[in-house]
C-alpha cells in the first residue's frame, strides 16, 4: 500500500508565506508527476502545480510567479512554497503523486489534505 501525507498548512496574513510538504510512503518503485491541488467549498479542485519526474514545472494561472513547486525523489517528497498569499488563496491542498508499483503498474494516490487560511 501507499500513503500520501501532506503537512505545512496553517493560518497566515496576506503576503505572508507558507511551505507545504507531501511525503509518500510504502509500496514504491518509482514516482512518476507530483502535484498540488486547491479545493474551496461549492468549487471543484482545481490544479496549483506540478512537477514531472524530470523536473518539468506546470503551474495555474493564479499563482504563477507567486508559488514554486519542487521535489527531492530520494526523500519521495513534493514540496509548494507559496509566498506573497492573497486571501483567495485559502482553501485545502491535495498532493497527488502517481505511484510506479514494484510489481509494475502506475496508480494515483491523493493525500488527506491540508487546510490553508489567508486572512485580509
Amino acid at each position: 500500500q501507499v500513503r500520501v501525507v501532506e503537512s505545512g498548512g496553517g493560518l497566515v496574513q496576506a503576503g505572508g508565506s507558507l511551505r507545504l510538504s507531501c511525503a509518500a510512503s510504502g509500496s514504491i518503485f518509482s514516482i512518476n508527476d507530483m502535484g498540488w491541488y486547491r479545493q474551496v467549498p461549492g468549487k471543484q479542485r482545481e490544479l496549483v502545480a506540478a512537477i514531472t519526474s524530470g523536473g518539468s514545472k506546470n503551474y495555474g494561472d493564479s499563482v504563477k510567479g507567486r508559488f514554486t513547486i519542487s521535489r527531492d525523489n530520494a526523500k519521495k517528497t513534493v514540496y509548494l512554497q507559496m509566498s506573497s498569499l492573497k486571501p483567495e488563496d485559502t482553501g485545502v491542498y491535495y498532493c497527488n503523486v502517481e505511484v510506479i508499483s514494484p510489481i509494475g503498474g502506475g496508480s494515483y494516490y491523493w493525500g488527506q489534505g491540508t487546510q490553508v487560511t489567508v486572512s485580509s
